[in-house]
């Protein structure tokens, strides 16, 4: 089955050809009139020739317009593929920036909280060494009380320990969710990059 282009193409070669063999057959006419001498037959001869050089000009112009319009028709196709691509480009553009933001608010929320908790734990740890100051303190001034100060101040180094322990996880967390932040802002920038290159 023959396609819609190349029968177009063949019909436009006819035409073409048509057209070629239109102006042959005048310009022999004229000259083979021109041989016989006779004025009458040179003139009729000469209009025929006109005739047929005018409709050989307006199939030529007529091939002309159509392969104009095609040209045309191929151009617009070609744009509306383009408008379509860039669109769908546009979109997966707007999808992988709304989730990068997400992704960077999340983080940057969870750095926010775990920044709040180590500041609540070194307050906390502040308040358990200034408790354990004041009982060793107190321990040394009454020593009378030296019962009830020991359990004081074993319940104060306790919480100073667990204080200890809850802020070096919480650095250790902190610094985990710093690094995968920094890692994705990186991947990000060079995602970036690469799309603007």
């Amino acid at each position: 089955m023959t396609s819609p282009v190349g029968n177009r193409r063949r019909q436009r070669s006819t035409r073409l050809v048509v057209a070629a063999l239109m102006i042959v057959v005048s310009a022999a006419a004229v000259v083979a009139t021109a041989l016989t001498g006779s004025w009458l037959l040179v003139t009729v001869a000469g209009l025929v020739a006109v005739l047929l050089g005018a409709t050989a000009t307006k199939i030529t112009h007529s091939e002309l317009l159509d392969s104009r319009e095609e040209a045309a028709r191929d151009r617009a196709q070609q744009a509306r593929a383009y408008a379509d691509l860039t669109e769908v480009r546009t979109a997966e553009n707007v999808e992988f920036a709304a989730d990068m933001t997400g992704k960077v608010a999340k983080r940057d929320a969870t750095i926010s909280r775990l920044e709040k908790r180590l500041g609540d734990a070194a307050a906390e740890l502040a308040d358990a060494r200034r408790d354990l100051s004041e009982a060793r303190d107190e321990a040394a001034e009454a020593r009378r009380e030296t019962e009830r100060l020991n359990g004081r101040l074993a319940d104060a180094e306790e919480r100073a320990h667990h204080a200890v322990v809850r802020m070096a996880e919480l650095e250790a967390e902190l610094d985990v969710v710093t690094s995968e932040l920094q890692a994705e802002r990186a991947a990000a920038g060079k995602w970036q990059k690469g799309k603007t290159a």
